[in-house]
């Protein structure tokens, strides 16, 4: 799998529509805070708005995605017409851990062929034929990691974990995390995968993600140990081997750490959704 692929896999977003807005100028859309678990997002896929969360404010264009993945309270304006997809993605515990590592807001000009699903978007939400929230769901699904694996000059120019995913040597470093999370991960280690010294490979790391390697290492470990706990009937113990720990202990300890829960209950509760 690839390094995007493998992360937004193991996050388990679902997308959803909540509203497309067919506007005339004056609108402005007032969004609270989602709900826990959920990560909203815009299409525009005509006309002009302004998206503002906080002191963050983008101007969305025809073809422009916004995500907000800590899913924060955000106002939508425009003085014309407008063609908007309002949604979001829903995602469980594990999900979580990949949108910490985000920012606020994320904001991409789609490539060509992301356009061109969202095309098939609008036509599937108009049609509303058999099938159609199926085919929806899949299109939202493919283009979030469109949205994810954008050009970094379409983004905000803030650090964040998309940014190493564009990098070619950090990238293969986290492909080869993801691919197997419970190797003995050292700093040494993927500095030299990364063929840097260790204090290059420090900088270049916190400079292209926004966040530390260990953080990003637990994050990655945990969900692939959620994905294990959920998808399998393998024990705690050996599940905690598979993401690298060598003691259950220490493993719960971190897994209640980052997701809040005890490995076993998490167990329960997936299997009872």
């Amino acid at each position: 799998m690839t390094n995007l692929s493998g992360l937004v896999r193991l996050a388990r977003p679902a997308g959803e529509i909540d509203v497309r807005c067919l506007m005339a100028g004056g609108v402005t859309l007032d969004n609270p805070a989602a709900e826990r678990g959920a990560v909203p997002f815009h299409l525009l896929l005509d006309g002009a708005c302004t998206l503002t969360s906080g002191t963050c404010s983008v101007d969305l264009l025809p073809g422009d995605m916004a995500l907000l993945p800590h899913g924060d309270a955000h106002v939508v304006t425009s003085d014309e017409s407008i063609d908007l997809f309002c949604g979001h993605y829903r995602f469980d515990q594990a999900g979580s851990l990949l949108f910490r590592l985000m920012p606020p807001v994320v904001h991409v000009t789609l490539d060509p062929p992301a356009l061109a699903l969202a095309e098939v978007l609008r036509a599937e939400a108009v049609s509303a034929g058999a099938g159609s929230q199926a085919v929806i769901s899949a299109l939202l699904d493919a283009l979030l990691v469109m949205t994810l694996r954008s050009r970094p000059d379409q983004r905000l120019d803030t650090p964040g974990l998309w940014t190493a995913m564009g990098d070619d040597v950090l990238g293969r470093v986290i492909t080869g995390v993801l691919e197997q999370p419970g190797e003995p991960w050292t700093i040494d280690r993927l500095a030299s995968e990364a063929s840097m010294s260790r204090a290059t490979f420090l900088r270049r790391f916190s400079a292209r993600t926004g966040t530390t390697v260990a953080t990003l290492l637990t994050a990655i470990r945990m969900m692939a140990a959620a994905d294990l706990l959920s998808s399998t009937d393998l024990s705690v113990t050996r599940v905690a081997g598979e993401v690298g720990y060598r003691s259950e202990s220490a493993f719960s300890q971190a897994f209640r750490a980052a997701l809040g829960t005890s490995p076993a209950r998490f167990r329960r509760e997936s299997a009872s959704r």
